[in-house]
């Protein structure tokens, strides 16, 4: 298969990467890089899929692998994952002879393993540099939910129609359901067979990076997981903070103890973000020294600054967040050309053990298996938004009323701009077009 063949195929079929924010994954095939890497981290606490997906379809998806390294030329593949997932790896390794340039990098179990710059530097000891790209450094990462993805289109022409989602926390069964994408998450929530508290929220994604959803959302190509928790636990709570009181707090109680930037992972990569000196000039409102501010925006959300490192309980990720949306609409960009420092010896005492931060969250009694359900559930309707990936949403091609199959195109990639086909996920007949979602019911589903 040539380049410009896979790069068709992958478009069409609407893959983009399944978790996170769903970047459309032709894009990432780059014909200049020499890494291919498959991101089976899964740092998040409580999040099992990609692992369990690895140990059902090992073969489905280092097949993928080798296709997309041979179409761009990379000689090395890395399947890297941590040492902990043993079925995974020996399903790996059971197919490996098939493969010639199939290596596995195992990592520990630590936090935010499965960060892009993280895994690049634990697999290839090469760091990107602040601002850049993966493949500037010649590395192109996909996660596992993906390669599968492309398994699929290009063997069975099956386009993205289905997304696996882990539903766990206070519910009685905690499973991985394969489902619909479109379809309601407090029926996917209902599968796992109910809610064991009488007041849940609902985190969309993991305990870390996620966030407060409501369970009338549908599922998209990114769902990854649904994490039901009481309103009162930890974690809910710490979502709940808001920027203008926890400024205020910023300003009474910072103490720069350096918690925050010792253990945030990219100042650890030699990057120049420095949260507690942000968390200085924002609680004096000092507006003399750019630097933090700027520096800031290299942050990548992972965290664990708030849920972690603060001994006073301090938000400098929100913080950064809003200053960092506020400095965006202002026009500020990013400082580029910033190389980073040699990366620090320290770095490796100052990993963060993911059984350490579980504990501290207060998630270790929901750390249970989920494993991958073979339930086929069919919704009655699906609510399927336009806009599922970074980039421009699709645009409409069907109009209300008209009957439409599963696999069948609804929205195409508009013509020029980064972005991927809608496919319609059930047989069914549609209801409502909108800027935002087309609506889709079922004659023939299971409620």
């Amino acid at each position: 298969m040539n380049f410009d063949e896979l790069k068709q195929i992958m478009r069409e079929a609407g893959i983009v990467g399944a978790g996170g924010a769903g970047f459309p994954s032709y894009a990432k095939l780059d014909k200049t890089v020499d890494t291919v890497i498959l991101n089976c981290a899964e740092c998040e606490p409580l999040l099992r899929l990609h692992r369990r997906l690895l140990e059902k379809n090992a073969y489905e998806i280092m097949w993928a692998l080798d296709l997309v390294s041979k179409t761009i030329g990379a000689s090395n593949v890395i399947i890297a994952l941590k040492k902990a997932y043993k079925k995974a790896i020996e399903a790996i390794e059971v197919e490996l002879d098939s493969f010639e340039n199939i290596t596995v990098s195992t990592l520990d179990e630590v936090y935010p393993a499965g960060d892009e710059f993280v895994l690049i530097y634990e697999t290839t000891g090469r760091v990107v540099a602040p601002g850049a790209i993966p493949s500037s450094v010649g590395v192109t990462v996909f996660n596992v939910e993906t390669m599968y993805n492309v398994y699929k289109a290009v063997n069975d022409k099956q386009p993205v129609v289905n997304k696996f989602v882990t539903v766990t926390g206070e519910v009685k069964n905690p499973q991985t359901f394969l489902v619909p994408v479109g379809t309601k998450l407090s029926e996917v929530i209902e599968l796992s067979g109910g809610i064991t508290v009488n007041d849940p929220a609902y985190v969309l994604g993991g305990p870390m990076m996620g966030r407060l959803g409501s369970p009338n959302e549908p599922v998209t190509k990114t769902t990854n997981a649904v994490i039901v928790l009481p309103q009162n636990h930890y974690v809910v709570m710490r979502k709940r903070v808001k920027p203008t009181i926890d400024l205020k707090r910023t300003m009474a109680s910072c103490c720069q103890c350096r918690y925050c930037t010792d253990l945030c992972p990219r100042f650890l990569l030699g990057h120049p973000i420095e949260p507690h000196e942000f968390m200085r000039v924002v609680s004096n409102s000092d507006t003399v020294k750019v630097k933090p501010y700027l520096d800031a925006m290299f942050c990548s959300g992972c965290g664990l600054c708030e849920m972690y490192s603060c001994q006073q309980g301090l938000s400098p990720k929100l913080l950064i967040d809003e200053f960092k949306k506020g400095m965006r609409a202002a026009g500020v960009s990013p400082p580029k050309g910033i190389k980073p420092v040699p990366v620090p010896k320290a770095r490796a005492f100052r990993k963060v053990p993911l059984a350490r931060l579980r504990s501290r969250l207060g998630l270790s009694k929901y750390d249970v298996s989920a494993p991958i359900s073979d339930l086929q559930y069919k919704p009655s309707k699906v609510k399927i938004m336009l806009s599922q990936h970074i980039g421009a949403p699709a645009e409409p091609c069907v109009k209300v009323d008209d009957k439409v199959t599963v696999g069948q195109v609804i929205a195409v990639a508009s013509e020029g701009k980064l972005g991927v086909n809608i496919h319609s996920s059930i047989d069914g007949i549609v209801k409502e077009i909108n800027n935002k979602y087309i609506l889709i019911v079922s004659e023939g589903g299971n409620r």
